[in-house]
């Protein structure tokens, strides 16, 4: 806890640091103010009981820092950008071009932040009509125009807009990432509302179980912090180069391969597939059409959320979709040639090919551990009800995942600021 807390104390007493956690903290009001201006038109009270029965929609009002719940101007949050920013990193497999773009520095990042913001905006839109549709079907929208439904997707869209000029405000004049800590805050905020309805509803029987919650929670904390910061050195040799009468380069270092490479995207990717069966199945079900009707029934009951079928499927896309974005964020070949073209080497292991096929051997191995842990956080929610019979205390592992790693990375980010302004005073002097 000391280590946790020292940078932050000491970032206090620094004025420049000081006053970017007083901007960032002042944003955070702003949105959380934002947060509870309603759209007009909408049964909140019905939208609760649908957002406490669909994990899908639970998960993007997560992601929207807790805005769709009660379905405010800021509902969309920044889900389209998230969702912009994960297809921008997909395409640049596929086109070499926004690939190179993206090694281009600063320069290239900034392109690339503005391809994702124009991408952003149809996004918004589309998924502004969606939701609009999927509430009007539940009978939570009850007078819908073509008016009204302008105006709310209209404002859904400038919600989302707004919401991402202060993550970009946070992340260039505060602290951390703007957007991770937008999440962080909807989280964060919504905390105490879960916990005191848990502890409202508990009984002299499920003191227990709350006692149970309690230390899985404590549990989960430090697994993610141990997850999150586990890494597999490997040893790199740097070989001597001479030059005149001068001897360049030489040493070790090391290559850090991290076991959460995919961090929270593969849940994210995970819920969305295996949520689609039953949403279809849902679908069909109200069909007039008997066969199409049945069929529609007998896959919603498959892959019943609270079923033992949907949680394996569900582990086993996590494990799945965890490989698939490491091998896309981590390419072997190209560090070797990296590795390679500043003379460095891979102790016993040849440069070139070998090199590659070697790392590319550790980290499928690692990985597998991190695919592990996402796939117990990710169905830790339905093992927990499951043992506890609890449905009040709605925090998935997957929020604690976010936090924890927002809350680790804003702490790294402080230290190297503080390093950085240490090291520039000594140089003055």
């Amino acid at each position: 806890m000391n280590t946790l807390l020292a940078p932050l104390i000491s970032s206090w007493k620094t004025p420049a640091l000081r006053r970017k956690i007083l901007l960032t903290a002042g944003l955070f009001v702003i949105f959380r103010l934002f947060a509870h201006i309603p759209i007009p038109g909408v049964d909140t009270t019905k939208l609760a009981v649908l957002f406490s029965g669909n994990q899908f929609l639970a998960l993007l009002d997560i992601f929207s820092g807790g805005t769709l719940v009660n379905f405010s101007i800021l509902a969309l949050g920044i889900n389209p950008y998230i969702n912009a920013s994960i297809i921008l990193q997909l395409l640049q497999i596929v086109f070499p071009k926004l690939e190179e773009l993206a090694k281009e520095g600063e320069s290239g990042r900034q392109q690339i932040n503005q391809y994702t913001r124009f991408l952003t905006v149809p996004l918004a839109v589309v998924q502004a009509i969606g939701m609009v549709a999927l509430l009007k079907n539940q009978g939570i929208i009850a007078d819908l125009n073509p008016l009204t439904l302008m105006t709310i997707v209209l404002t859904m869209t400038a919600g989302t807009m707004f919401v991402m000029w202060l993550g970009e405000l946070i992340t260039e004049y505060g602290i951390g990432n703007g957007i991770s800590l937008l999440i962080f805050a909807g989280i964060v905020g919504r905390m105490p509302v879960i916990f005191g309805q848990a502890f409202t509803a508990a009984t002299a029987e499920s003191v227990m179980n709350l006692v149970f919650v309690g230390f899985l929670g404590f549990a989960v904390v430090a697994a993610t912090v141990v997850v999150n910061e586990a890494v597999r050195k490997v040893s790199v040799q740097y070989a001597r180069r001479v030059r005149g009468n001068k001897i360049y380069g030489g040493g070790a270092s090391f290559l850090p391969l991290r076991v959460n490479q995919a961090g929270v995207i593969p849940i994210i990717f995970a819920v969305s597939m295996v949520l689609l069966p039953s949403l279809i199945g849902g679908f069909l079900g109200q069909l007039p059409n008997p066969n199409l009707a049945s069929f529609g029934k007998g896959m919603a009951n498959l892959f019943d959320p609270n079923g033992a079928f949907y949680n394996i499927f569900y582990f086993i896309l996590v494990i799945g979709f965890t490989y698939f974005y490491t091998a896309i964020t981590f390419n072997p070949k190209k560090i070797s040639e990296e590795i390679q073209k500043y003379g460095g080497f891979i102790p016993g292991i040849r440069p070139g090919a070998s090199t590659a096929n070697y790392l590319n051997y550790i980290l499928t191995r690692i990985t597998l551990a991190g695919a592990i842990f996402l796939g117990l956080i990710a169905i830790m929610p339905s093992l927990a009800r499951g043992i506890t019979g609890m449905t009040t205390l709605l925090i998935g592992g997957t929020s604690v995942l976010i936090v924890v790693s927002v809350v680790l990375e804003t702490v790294k980010t402080l230290e190297a600021q503080l390093v950085m302004r240490n090291y520039d005073g000594f140089l003055k002097d």
